[in-house]
């Protein structure tokens, strides 16, 4: 399902833009050719992804053999810390499409680390995939609320 193409004159296209890394994000939102940009309601999402000893346990579970001569060791993700980035990106993706399929913006920036870009793009479904026109490999999600518009707007402008 592509995006419409026809443009209502009268509705200003609206382009949202997500500032993401692993851990934290945050959407603003660009309505027509202005350079004001404002945050998205419910636009900010942050998780604590805690290292990996304090994620796993000692050793892994247990599971019976088949054929019932006892158990082995259950195989182990090797790293349970980059499985929680790509679950919140897959989060942040979940909240992204369901916005597009609501029609609640035309087009999306992604900026990024190229790593959580990565696991945006594999998450994001069809229809916010679409309205993808953009995506800039940097970690911008230190900047305070003004330094960030000041980066954006260079980066959108230069």
């Amino acid at each position: 399902m592509r995006p419409n193409t026809f443009h209502d004159p009268v509705r200003k296209q609206k382009t949202w833009i997500l500032i993401a890394d692993a851990s934290r994000a945050r959407i603003l939102e660009r309505v027509g050719a202005g350079r004001r940009l404002r945050p998205v309601v419910n636009g900010g999402v942050e998780t604590e992804i805690k290292p990996n000893r304090e994620l796993i346990s000692d050793r892994p579970g247990r599971a019976a053999d088949r054929g019932g001569a006892g158990s082995h060791p259950m195989q182990s993700v090797d790293d349970w810390h980059r499985l929680e980035k790509e679950r919140f990106a897959a989060e942040l993706a979940g909240r992204l499409s369901k916005a597009a399929v609501a029609g609640a913006y035309d087009h999306l920036v992604l900026i990024a680390p190229p790593r959580t870009i990565g696991d945006l793009r594999a998450s994001l479904d069809e229809a916010a995939r679409q309205r993808v026109v953009a995506e800039i490999g940097k970690d911008l999600t230190q900047l305070s609320d003004h330094d960030l518009k000041d980066a954006i707007v260079q980066l959108w402008y230069s």
